[in-house]
């Protein structure tokens, strides 16, 4: 059975907060990185900001439209990331976690796929674009994973 219009708009909730987490979490591994190794890591990760914000910004447009609220800082929920991490030369860590990351927003993005079937064709829409870009995120971190951890 399809979910309501207000479970929609949770799923929504969450995948946003779930972006915009990620938007400060590639802002700051793309930062703080240090090392040669790191710096095809730090540039697909500062150029991955732009498109997770625009991701935070279509889900939030999305919840405005379907008659919800957008969040602001005191309602998002995040910290359920794993953090960068204390070692800044910790390249497969940082991999690791965008690989975490992005598997999470493909299961929440499903989640509201399988929700929205013969109810909301937009918001389905909407989450099938967003799914199929972080595959290909998370196509790309399993492949420099691979790269990174041959002995």
């Amino acid at each position: 059975m399809a979910a309501s219009r207000e479970e929609i708009i949770d799923m929504l909730k969450v995948a946003y907060s779930m972006e915009l987490e990620t938007v400060m979490n590639y802002i700051a591994n793309s930062v703080n990185l240090d090392g040669v190794r790191a710096e095809e890591i730090k540039k697909s990760l500062s150029a991955d900001v732009t498109e997770e914000l625009t991701h935070a910004q279509q889900l939030g447009q999305r919840i405005k439209q379907i008659g919800g609220v957008v969040p602001g800082s005191a309602e998002v929920n995040i910290g359920g990331q794993q953090q960068p991490p204390k070692d800044t030369t910790d390249v497969t860590a940082v991999i690791r976690a965008v690989i975490a990351a992005e598997e999470a927003a493909c299961a929440q993005y499903n989640k509201i796929i399988r929700a929205c079937d013969g109810e909301d064709y937009v918001t389905q829409d909407l989450c099938i674009r967003l799914l199929g870009s972080e595959e290909e995120h998370l196509v790309l971190f399993q492949g420099f994973l691979k790269e990174y951890t041959k002995s």
